[in-house]
């Protein structure tokens, strides 16, 4: 199907084509054309344009305005203040738009012509360690990103850099090694058991490890019998890691997101990677060895003595740290993935590190103006005390209780509105709207900010809630039901409403809106849109009757604007990862 040209192109392209046979010495100019609450658009480029052409800004207005307006597309233009215009659309022209819309099984949202491959970076837990309210927005965020950019045409890679390498691992391995008993085969465990098995293990392993000396020599061998690849070792690190795995699935599961085996690519898949990344990097003169230790040094990076911070690959005992493990990643996702975008969904507080490993990445050739890499910074999640997030006796939040606890809230709030749903129906609805309710506020909030935790407000119907554009959509089915037999069409040669004009020129944003969201990496943005158009539904739904509107055309009409609401909230809700319900 052909793209659908929102009605803003074709206001901007009818005003450029009228300034250019008003003014031709003008050449293109840009007619800064933007919403109003004064008209539909309004345009303020003239100003700037005949300030430099030193001509009267309402007279060039004017001479626009006389030669548009007054057909099928612009209603009315006038000139307002110093020399703006202001444009009404043609009623006629917003239904057939929407209407092409509607034919579209995208809903108009168009494809990137310049679309490549994007690594995206996200949701890291650890190997043998719980998962807590920290994981939460790099997996809602990232997947919202991958979502967002596989429908607007790039082709995404997923890469779950998984902390599964490290000395940690020497006293693990070894503990289990002297006691072979205290592991659970994974096929036998779900993921509840298999994080109760690595939680008994690694304590018990740790109690050993600070009272024990000889023990703590043995662990620290097995860490060169890890690195070195000793079979044993190996198999026993694998076991740790296939237990930690049943249990991420299960995290996962419950946060209602797709984990593919295959994009699970942790640190330790680079580990044969990095003495080459540091011979590469010190033979061609961007890494240097001081003290012992091979780093890379920034000139506009110091501490506090205003000495420079280093980047350090290799340390003085021949080690390697995060530095090399995300260096080797890099050339793995440009030179074996052919990766033109590197995006990293990454707390804040890592962007110091990130921002060295690019630059050292950059001046060693492996990135540049192709390949770039965008670390998405994002801020800390609190609680409703604004403070950090933390249990009462001041630990951290586990990720499983905290998203159980969004579920049983949800639970309260749809058993209190569901007059026809069987407990089973309620439980379910609880998921979507808990879990919803959970990545609609992360993502209602700019990736970079702090956001305050609080279910009270996340599971209200009031308020920039997914509750509230959940309601939104399964009122609407409910109105669609009800209609029978009559169906959406649209009625172009009607005239709409103040309510209904609103609602279908925001609902023609919806192509601009995805696609901008996407390519600035931003689903705050998404988000937002959504609660508007929810509110102008409201709206809607509040002064244009619909089953009984005066006339059977406007009954359609109306329904053409509920349906279309309907699939447009379903659709941007798909791409924040969060369901809606058919009844609520």
């Amino acid at each position: 199907m052909a793209p659908v040209t929102p009605l803003s192109a074709t206001v901007e392209q009818r005003i450029a084509d009228a300034l250019s046979a008003a003014l031709p010495e003008a050449g293109t100019a840009d007619p800064l054309l933007r919403r109003s609450d004064r008209a539909d658009f309004q345009a303020n480029g003239l100003l700037a344009l005949a300030k430099k052409l030193k001509g009267n800004p309402r007279e060039l207005a004017g001479k626009v305005a006389e030669g548009l307006g007054g057909d099928d597309v612009l209603a009315e233009v006038e000139v307002s203040g110093p020399g703006f215009l202001n444009i009404t659309v043609a009623d006629r022209a917003i239904t057939t738009t929407l209407a092409a819309r509607a034919a579209d099984d995208r809903l108009g949202v168009p494809r990137t012509a310049t679309a490549g491959t994007t690594v995206v970076d996200y949701a890291q837990p650890n190997v043998a360690k719980e998962m807590h309210v920290g994981h939460l927005r790099s997996a809602v965020i990232g997947d919202a990103l991958r979502n967002m950019l596989d429908f607007t045409g790039e082709k995404t890679i997923g890469r779950h850099h998984i902390g599964d390498w490290g000395t940690q691992f020497g006293m693990l391995i070894q503990y289990l090694i002297e006691n072979p008993e205290q592991l659970a085969p994974a096929a036998d465990t779900d993921g509840e058991q298999a994080m109760s098995n690595l939680n008994r293990v690694y304590k018990a392993s740790r109690a050993v490890f600070d009272a024990d000396e000889e023990f703590k020599e043995r662990a620290r061998k097995r860490v060169v019998a890890l690195q070195s690849g000793d079979e044993q070792t190996l198999d026993l690190w694998q076991r740790f890691v296939d237990e930690s795995k049943v249990y991420f699935y299960s995290v996962f599961e419950k946060l209602d997101m797709e984990i593919r085996d295959e994009e699970i690519v942790g640190e330790s898949a680079y580990n044969a990677m990095m003495a080459e990344t540091a011979r590469l990097l010190e033979e061609s003169g961007v890494a240097e060895r001081s003290e012992g230790a091979l780093v890379v040094f920034f000139d506009d990076i110091k501490g506090k003595d205003d000495k420079p911070v280093p980047l350090i690959v290799q340390k003085a005992d021949g080690g390697f740290g995060y530095a090399a493990s995300d260096l080797s990643a890099i050339r793995n996702r440009v030179f074996d993935l052919d990766a033109t975008t590197l995006l990293y969904v990454v707390d804040v507080r890592q962007s110091l590190h990130f921002r060295m490993v690019f630059e050292t990445a950059r001046r060693a050739g492996w990135l540049n103006d192709q390949v770039k890499a965008h670390n998405m910074g994002y801020g800390t999640v609190l609680g409703a005390d604004g403070k950090p997030f933390k249990t009462r006796a001041g630990e951290t939040v586990r990720l499983e209780d905290l998203l159980d606890e969004a579920v049983q809230r949800a639970a309260e709030v749809v058993r209190e509105k569901a007059r026809d749903l069987t407990e089973d129906e309620i439980q379910e609805r609880a998921a979507q709207v808990g879990i919803g309710a959970v990545k609609y506020a992360d993502l209602s909030t700019s990736p970079n900010r702090d956001y305050k935790f609080d279910l009270d407000q996340m599971v209200s119907l009031n308020g920039d809630t997914s509750v509230y554009l959940q309601y939104a959509y399964a009122r609407i089915q409910s109105i669609l039901r009800k209609a029978g037999e009559t169906g959406p069409l649209a009625h172009p040669e009607l005239e709409l409403a103040p309510a209904e004009r609103a609602l279908g020129l925001h609902l023609d944003a919806f192509g601009d809106t995805v696609a901008e969201a996407a390519a600035e990496y931003a689903p705050h943005k998404l988000a937002a849109y959504l609660y508007q158009l929810a509110s102008l539904y409201t709206t809607f739904y509040d002064q244009c009757p619909v089953l009984k509107a005066d006339t059977p055309a406007q009954v359609e009409n109306r329904l053409f604007l509920c349906d279309l609401t309907a699939r447009t909230l379903h659709k941007g809700m798909a791409l924040l990862g969060i369901r809606t319900p058919e009844r609520l």
